[in-house]
């Protein structure tokens, strides 16, 4: 009996563990609950920072609609200046909306905006109207006309996560600094740096109204960081034509944001924004 009681009773040391651990565990435990509270309610920012960013959404895809629509209208009026006018307000709207359409509409994104490879949507008019300055483009327009209707429909109501949204405008900063500096995609009406313009304004939209605040509550540094190179960005865009694009800069310009961006999403927690067409 002597033995059992001195093995049942604790000793000195063990006492002072277990003291120690129940003295810990209910401030392990508050930290914990502190963590997952601010973990659910920045989770909780983000989603509703999602519904602040959607009618921005909204009001991007109704201008190229817009332009659209008055494209088919030029066109139908043989006023070949009007629809190349409105050929580029459209595009304006859809280049702000590339944040999205990629990772979350892609079947609609390819019909609207396919390149280089293109017969249909923005680019297959493209090269008719600019390239040969014809009106056959009838057929063209109407499918982008419904297909950008489509879009305007879904958008209202699409379910958006602010991962998927973060890995938007991580892919469309590569895009700015690899497909689009040597020319891009819109060559034959010479737009392209207007496309990069409404790319980058589409992104710093995008990180204003989505991330801004929630990062800079969490690492100001950072916070800082990423918007440094949105700036960076719109400044190298911001020359007088193509050709004063410096290439190199812009691509690691481009870059240098993609670093921030990945630095940024377990910041706010998100994944890490990936280059992927795929949105979560």
């Amino acid at each position: 009996m002597a033995t059992f009681i001195a093995d049942a009773v604790p000793t000195k040391g063990t006492l002072s563990h277990a003291r120690r651990a129940a003295a810990i565990l209910p401030a392990v435990c508050l930290l914990l609950a502190a963590l997952a509270g601010r973990a659910a309610a920045a989770a909780e920012t983000l989603d509703h920072a999602v519904e602040r960013y959607r009618p921005a959404m909204i009001d991007d895809i109704d201008r190229a609609l817009a332009g659209a629509q008055e494209l088919k209208a030029r066109i139908a009026a043989g006023d070949l200046a009007g629809a190349k006018k409105a050929w580029i307000d459209a595009r304006t709207g859809w280049e702000r909306s590339e944040v999205f359409t990629s990772g979350f509409v892609p079947d609609l994104d390819e019909a609207i905006d396919a390149w280089p490879d293109a017969t249909t949507g923005f680019h297959g008019i493209e090269a008719k109207l600019f390239g040969a300055s014809s009106f056959d483009v009838g057929t063209e327009v109407d499918a982008l006309v419904l297909h950008l209707s489509e879009l305007d429909g879904k958008i209202r109501t699409m379910p958006l996560t602010p991962q998927g949204l973060l890995n938007g405008i991580a892919r469309l900063a590569y895009e700015v600094g690899d497909s689009k500096v040597d020319g891009g995609e819109s060559r034959v009406s010479g737009t392209s740096l207007d496309d990069m313009r409404n790319n980058v304004d589409g992104i710093a939209l995008a990180y204003r109204t989505l991330f801004a605040a929630a990062l800079a509550g969490s690492d100001a540094k950072t916070a800082g960081q990423v918007q440094d190179e949105i700036d960076h960005l719109k400044a190298l865009v911001s020359v007088p034509d193509l050709k004063r694009v410096n290439a190199d800069r812009l691509r690691i310009a481009s870059e240098a944001l993609i670093v921030a961006l990945q630095t940024a999403g377990p910041k706010i927690g998100l994944e890490t924004p990936t280059l992927e067409e795929t949105a979560k």
